[in-house]
This record gives structure tokens, C-alpha cells and sequence, in this order.
């Protein structure tokens, strides 16, 4: 058991989803005393600048893993009532569904500046009786309109605003940053170079070199949580975690479009995608493809498409490269289906690196490593920002009682693979 009175000195590696809710619960645990205890979250280049801030942000109880979900959805619903999450950060309750369609051959494409350039065809607002019929008979509901009617082939819902809801990734995770820092902790912009960890006896100090002086500088510490994401290794090298890159767009509809989370099972024509776009697919046609699309708030589409290992990760996430013909596949997939996502416009095109445990036993890996005081919380693939703040709380409970007491992990335990 770890005593209240002792002094600390925290520091957590990291400043994505992560790294920002163990900052932000360390400083709301009861024993946290900031006359005794120092928080320093250190980050390589910026606060969410890697998936923490591109993903597309989808909150689930039916989410992995089962003993962490119930906490952090839990959490999230919290934390938007107390600060404001709805304005703040998008926090909103919806319906997730998922939708067999049959993709049009390409009638339009989008334009390289972003504007959608038109092509011979009529985009089909709105649905005559027939097509309304065809729809509903596909069990898509009615509010569910900015799909084709002569693409939808099948529906069905997944989550409702009981079990599924979402935030704006980006603003959730500097939301928390924010208000980390409003209660103490110290936010640095670093490059870690190594923990000395004193022959596995127990952590000592962390040193990292300066972002703007890159000066090298090294800081005490009695405890620290590695939550680099996909980089997590590279701090910590016995951490079995991977990268693998995964491209996504977003797009300002050409009309408002409903609350919804929608995964595609999209049948490609043979001939889908010979017609010239801003760039042509470097993948081969006639297949099925399976983008997602979360509209959020403000009418804007968050679209995905499927992950690649074919650039390693980089050094930081200011060097993710974006690969522009991965993202024009994933608009054309969309506006195959969609006229309200053909006809808008293209505000972002992207890229980050998603992180991954490489074993047998999956992840997150969250607590203790076998070295005192070294903290792991990575690994959490596609739901680090479901996630994370029930990691989060779980951390806070490792550095101040020794365990975690919110729920039950010993299935992520870090122990188990290191």
C-alpha cells in the first residue's frame, strides 16, 4: 500500500488520450497533495497529435475489453456532465449501426482543394415512395437518410444511445490536458531518451531532450506511466507494442446529416475507380470494402478506411506520413454511397499510427511492470479514447494505493508478457 504522505515525483510519458486522463485523474484522487506530489507529462511533439487526435472518437459498451469498458464509458458520461462535455469536446449520445451497400460506379469526385467537382449525374436529395420503401424494407431506419436508396442492401443496429455515444477526439484529449494542468501538472514538450530505472531496483529519473532548446535534460521520478502509444516501445523496449498506420478524411456534407455511427460492407463495381479522381486508387477493384462513418456534431463526417504496415512509424507524430491516394479511396468509397458525402467537402485528409500489443494474451497492458514504480498503459488499439479514462482512474489507484480498485485487470496486467 502505497502512503499518502510520501513524496512524489510522477512523470507520464506521453500526451495522447492516455497519458492526458492519467494526468487529469492523478490530480482528482483523493490523496493526490500537490504540495507533496510533482506531475510531469512529457510529450514529443504535441498533445494529441497522433491518433488521440485523428480517430474517430466512438464510445461503446460493447467495446474490448469487457472489465475496463463498463468503467470508462461510465466515466465519460461523467466527465462531460461535470465539465461541459457536450460544447467542450462533442460528447453526445447516438446510434451505431452496421450497412451492406452496393457502391455506384464514381458520378462525381472531389476536387483536390476541397470543393466537390460535379459530374453528368443528379444527386438524388430526396426519396420518392419507392425508394423510401426499398429503404425501410432494408430495416435502415428513417432518420438514417443520407445513403443512396438504390445502394442500401442491409441494416442493422448495433448500439443505441444506451450502450453508444462519441466525443471529438482531438478536443476531448486536450480538454484533459487542460484541466490536468489546471490543478498542477506540468506539461513539457520532450523527446524521451531513457528511464533510469537503477538495475530494475526502481525508477530514479527520466531524461528527455528539450522540443524547442533540445537541450538534454533529465528529472527525478519515483513513479512513471509510459503511455507513448504506438512509441511506447521505443520508450520502454520490453513492451511488446506495435504501430500500424490507418488513414482517415473528414467532410462537411452538402446537407446536415443524422446522428450516427455507421460501419459499410460496401460491394465495389468491377469497374469502380478506373474514372479519374484527385488520385487514382493504388489498390485493385471489384471487391468489398469497409470504411466507417461517424457524423458528428457541427455537420461534419469522420470517414476511415482499413490499416497498413507499409511505412514504419516514424519519430514522432510530427513525421506521420499521409499517403493522399489511401484517403482519396476512402472518400470515393463513401461518395459511392452517399450523395450528402459525395457532394461536401473535404476539410482534412490524415494519418496516425494506431497501437497494438504483440501478443498471444491482446491488450491494453495497464499497471505494474516488475520494476517499482514504472507504470505501463498502452496498447489500446482502436478504443484508446473509449478507453481512456477508465485507464486513467486505474492508473491514479496504481500510483497513490498500489492497485487498482475500480475494476478488475488482472487479464491486462503488463507482467503476464513482459
Amino acid at each position: 500500500m502505497t502512503s499518502a504522505s510520501e513524496k512524489k515525483e510522477i512523470v507520464v510519458i506521453g500526451g495522447g488520450i492516455i497519458g492526458c486522463t492519467s494526468a487529469y485523474f492523478l490530480t482528482r484522487h483523493r490523496a493526490y497533495d500537490p504540495s507533496k506530489h510533482n506531475i510531469t507529462l512529457l510529450e514529443a511533439s504535441k498533445i494529441a497529435g497522433g491518433a488521440s487526435g485523428k480517430a474517430g472518437g466512438l464510445l461503446a459498451l460493447w467495446a474490448y475489453p469487457t472489465n475496463l469498458v463498463p468503467l470508462s464509458y461510465r466515466l465519460h458520461a461523467e466527465l462531460a456532465k461535470e465539465h461541459g462535455g457536450e460544447h467542450r469536446w462533442g460528447y453526445r449520445r447516438i446510434h451505431c449501426g452496421q450497412l451492406s451497400a452496393k457502391g455506384r460506379l464514381n458520378q462525381s469526385s472531389t476536387a483536390k482543394d476541397g470543393k466537390s467537382a460535379k459530374g453528368d449525374s443528379v444527386s438524388l436529395n430526396k426519396r420518392d415512395e419507392k425508394a423510401l420503401g426499398k429503404v425501410i424494407a432494408a430495416g435502415v431506419p428513417k432518420d438514417l437518410n443520407w445513403f443512396a436508396s438504390e445502394s442500401v442492401r442491409s441494416y442493422y443496429e448495433m448500439g443505441d444511445p444506451d450502450t453508444t455515444a462519441q466525443v471529438h477526439p482531438y478536443h476531448f484529449t486536450t480538454a484533459m490536458a487542460e484541466l490536468a494542468k489546471e490543478k498542477g501538472v506540468n506539461i513539457i514538450l520532450g523527446s524521451v531518451s531513457s528511464i533510469d530505472t537503477a538495475n530494475d531496483e526502481g525508477v530514479r529519473s527520466v531524461t528527455y531532450e528539450d522540443k524547442e532548446t533540445k537541450e538534454t535534460k533529465t528529472i527525478p521520478a519515483t513513479d512513471v506511466i509510459v503511455s507513448a502509444g504506438p512509441w511506447t516501445q521505443r520508450v520502454y523496449p520490453p513492451a511488446p507494442i506495435s504501430g500500424m498506420r490507418a488513414h482517415s478524411v473528414t467532410i462537411t456534407p452538402s446537407k446536415p446529416i443524422s446522428a450516427y455511427a455507421i460501419f459499410t460492407e460496401i460491394s465495389l463495381h468491377p469497374n469502380f475507380g478506373q474514372k479519374d479522381t484527385f488520385l487514382k486508387s493504388k489498390r485493385p477493384q471489384g471487391k468489398t470494402v469497409t470504411p466507417e462513418i461517424y457524423a458528428r456534431p457541427n455537420n461534419e463526417a469522420y470517414a476511415c478506411g482499413e490499416g497498413d504496415h507499409l511505412v514504419p512509424l516514424p519519430k514522432t507524430t510530427e513525421d506521420v506520413e499521409t499517403d493522399m491516394a489511401r484517403c482519396q479511396d476512402i472518400i470515393d468509397y463513401v461518395s459511392s454511397i452517399s450523395d450528402e458525402l459525395r457532394d461536401g467537402e473535404v476539410t482534412v485528409r490524415q494519418a496516425c499510427y494506431l497501437p497494438n500489443v504483440e501478443a498471444a494474451s491482446g491488450g491494453p497492458l495497464i499497471g505494474q511492470t516488475g520494476v517499482k514504480g514504472l507504470l505501463l498503459a498502452a496498447g489500446h488499439t482502436c478504443w484508446g479514447i473509449q478507453n481512456g479514462p477508465g485507464t486513467g482512474k486505474l492508473i491514479s489507484e496504481f500510483v497513490f494505493e498500489g492497485r487498482a480498485k475500480s475494476a478488475s485487470i488482472g487479464s491486462l496486467d503488463p507482467r503476464i508478457v513482459l
